[in-house]
């Protein structure tokens, strides 16, 4: 489903990250609802891959390699975006992830902390800084943000982890604040596992100690794990008319991994 059918027929979507993962999916999802997806991805051969997989499928979409760590790259690919699409009405800060590295605050080495809060967290905030302008332009519209289950649990020994996607909540609802004047909702997702292929060798069973007891932990909530398309099915929500009442929400998809 495309073109001028779909829950997000006539939207043009951001979607960083796209070439992989939980974003990659949601390109595919966003462009079969309606959309044409803005594919911004760093990696060219990932990014060309899925604008090919969307456009196998039917859907429009086109790849703008995208550093959501530089600013002046990220500006461009906004208005590149514009350019293509003629407006923009949906952000989708997906790119992000966690390093192995990363450990408690006393013993994580310090380029952890700058590789981690600049991907996670400056990203999210520079494609906020310069989407933002162009979905108000655009006569309004949505912006989703990843967040993660360890900005709601205190998740150790990921500490640097924790810190950026607790910035993200925290933004989420200032943004929401600012912005709903300009008919601007935005909103967080907090997913528990999804099993991208990072997440799978990161928790396969006897990986680590820490694998060891999530798996454990893991039995007892059986809607905890997921698919790509499942984070990507509640972004699609929330970037549609369907969830017009919703700003400023933080949204866990953790199969009760956070509340009990």
């Amino acid at each position: 489903m495309s073109g001028s059918t779909g829950r997000l027929a006539g939207k043009v979507a951001f979607i960083t990250g796209a070439g992989s993962g939980i974003a990659r999916a949601a390109a595919k999802i966003f462009a079969r609802e309606g959309a044409r997806v803005a594919i911004a991805e760093i990696k060219p051969e990932l990014g060309r891959a899925t604008e090919e997989s969307v456009k196998a499928d039917g859907g429009e979409a086109c790849f703008i390699q995208t550093d959501v760590t530089n600013e002046d790259n990220v500006r461009e690919s906004v208005a590149a975006t514009v350019r293509r699409y003629g407006a923009l009405h949906v952000l989708y800060n997906c790119a992000g992830g966690s390093v192995a590295e990363d450990k408690l605050v006393t013993e994580v080495d310090m380029s952890v902390w700058g590789h981690t809060i600049s991907f996670d967290l400056l990203g999210m905030f520079l494609c906020s800084r310069h989407g933002i302008p162009e979905i108000i332009k655009s006569g309004g519209g949505a912006v989703v943000n990843m967040s993660s289950i360890a900005a709601l649990m205190g998740f150790t020994p990921a500490h640097v982890y924790v810190a950026a996607k607790g910035g993200i909540i925290s933004l989420t609802r200032a943004m929401a604040c600012e912005y709903a004047p300009h008919n601007v909702r935005v909103n967080a997702i907090c997913p528990g596992v999804v099993m991208t292929e990072r997440v799978r060798n990161r928790i396969a069973p006897g990986a680590n100690q820490v694998a060891s007891k999530f798996n454990e932990r893991m039995k007892g909530h059986p809607f905890a794990s997921g698919q790509p398309e499942d984070i990507a099915n509640i972004a699609v929500f929330l970037a549609s008319e369907e969830s017009r009442m919703i700003t400023g929400a933080i949204i866990p998809a953790d199969g009760g991994l956070s509340s009990y």
